[in-house]
């Protein structure tokens, strides 16, 4: 199994005001980005555990202000093909402000991914994708199976 915490690499920071956005595991609140994924439709119930499986096997960016998580995305990749953005959530008292326009676009120029063709799903903020450049896939179909 490919391992992104053996991958060799330098820690990203990204400055912003008084946030920061780093792709620094040990800067991840598990108990922050738990609550923050529960407010949404998509993750809400994800268990505490499962949320930790998934930052252990992803590269992750944290979003902090004052220390504090306010952020959180992920990037589920092969590093040579394609790079799936999935969990993107500002604390909604942070919105408003343009972070999570600013920690995407931070995210899909990240050296490990910027060359790769990027991936999402979405129900709701197409055109916040849209801002940054996605567009939907005519050709394709979304499948899945449970």
């Amino acid at each position: 199994m490919f391992d992104t915490n053996k991958v060799k690499r330098n820690i990203m920071k990204w400055t912003r005001d008084d946030y920061i956005l780093t792709d620094d595991k040990e800067a991840i609140d598990l108990d922050a980005v738990h609550d923050m994924l529960s407010r949404t439709y998509w993750a809400k119930d994800r268990p505490k555990e499962v949320i930790k499986a998934t930052i252990e096997g992803s590269l992750c960016f944290a979003l902090l202000q004052g220390g504090r998580q306010v952020g959180f995305a992920r990037v589920l990749s092969d590093f040579a093909v394609h790079a799936i953005l999935l969990d993107v959530v500002v604390r909604e008292e942070a919105r408003g402000q343009g972070l999570g326009k600013w920690m995407v676009q931070c995210v899909i120029e990240h050296p490990a991914i910027s060359n790769l063709k990027k991936l999402l799903w979405t129900r709701d903020a197409d055109e916040f994708y849209r801002q940054l450049g996605f567009h939907e896939l005519k050709d394709v179909k979304l499948m899945a199976k449970a």
